[in-house]
């Protein structure tokens, strides 16, 4: 198999709400299908993701407030989690602060080599925030 894309789709209680979630982190919506409207799209660049009210796959918000470390909790949020790649974590991150995006994992320079935030939509969902970390090499 080659495959030449993936796109995610995400289980969402309300599709509009959910349009307009992604709308605040800086996406657009492209397109919407169904009377009443159960299935659509938004992207990001060359990314996609299609949301389906009510089906096609699982959702449900943990109880903790974050997703990783020593009070968090990886497994609680039963929704898809996606890594998002961009250039600047710490760009995002000021951004969701300002729309109100819930945040739960602040940028962090992870051992893997990849700063790193999470955000979580309100079905659970998590998106990991990434970009790599430039590692410079000692010049011997």
């Amino acid at each position: 198999m080659h495959a030449k894309a993936i796109t995610p789709i995400l289980n969402v209680s309300d599709i509009q709400q959910s349009f307009q979630w992604f709308e605040r982190l800086g996406w657009n919506k492209g397109w919407e299908w169904g009377e009443p409207i159960r299935f659509g799209g938004v992207y990001s660049g060359e990314c996609e993701v299609f949301l389906c009210q009510d089906g096609q796959g699982g959702r449900g918000k943990g109880k903790e407030k974050s997703t990783f470390g020593n009070n968090g909790e990886e497994a609680a949020d039963k929704g898809s989690w996606m890594s998002v790649w961009v250039d600047d974590v710490d760009e995002i991150y000021q951004h969701c602060v300002e729309q109100d995006i819930e945040i739960t994992w602040n940028p962090t320079d992870m051992p893997w080599n990849v700063r790193e935030m999470h955000i979580r939509h309100p079905d659970g969902h998590v998106l990991r925030i990434s970009c790599p970390i430039n590692v410079e090499k000692d010049a011997d």
